[in-house]
C-alpha cells in the first residue's frame, strides 16, 4: 500500500526556513518522481517542486525559485524540500505526491499525502 507522510510545517517568521520532509512506504521510492504541492482554501493547487526518480531532473516554480531546494534519500525512502527566505504567501498545506508515470521529472498525481501546514508570519 502507498503512503506518503509529510511533516515538519509549522509556524515561522518571514525570512526564515522549514525544511519539509516526506516519507514514503509500500513502494520503491528510488523508481518514482516525487512532487510538491501547495494549496490555499479557496485558490487552486500549486505545483511547488519536482524531482525525478534519478534525482537528475528538477523542477520549480517560479515563485520559489532560488528559495527551495528539493533532494531525495532513497536510502531512508525520503525526500526533502527545503524552504528559505519565507514569505507570507508561502502560507499553505504543503502536499508531497507520486505517481505511476513521470514527465519532466514530475509525477502524476496518483497518490498524495495528507499534507502538512506552513504558516509565515510575525
Amino acid at each position: 500500500q502507498v503512503q506518503l507522510v509529510e511533516s515538519g510545517g509549522g509556524l515561522v517568521q518571514p525570512g526564515g526556513s522549514l525544511r519539509l520532509s516526506c516519507a514514503a512506504s509500500g513502494f520503491t521510492l528510488s523508481n518514482y518522481a516525487i512532487g510538491w504541492f501547495r494549496q490555499v482554501p479557496g485558490k487552486e493547487r500549486e505545483g511547488v517542486s519536482c524531482i525525478s526518480s534519478n534525482g537528475g531532473t528538477t523542477y520549480y516554480a517560479d515563485s520559489v525559485k532560488g528559495r527551495f531546494t528539493i533532494s531525495r534519500d532513497n536510502a531512508k525512502s525520503t525526500v526533502y524540500l527545503q524552504m528559505n527566505s519565507l514569505k507570507p504567501e508561502d502560507t499553505a498545506v504543503y502536499r508531497c505526491a507520486t505517481g505511476d508515470t513521470e514527465a519532466f521529472g514530475c509525477p502524476a498525481g496518483d497518490y498524495w499525502g495528507q499534507g502538512t501546514q506552513v504558516t509565515v508570519s510575525s
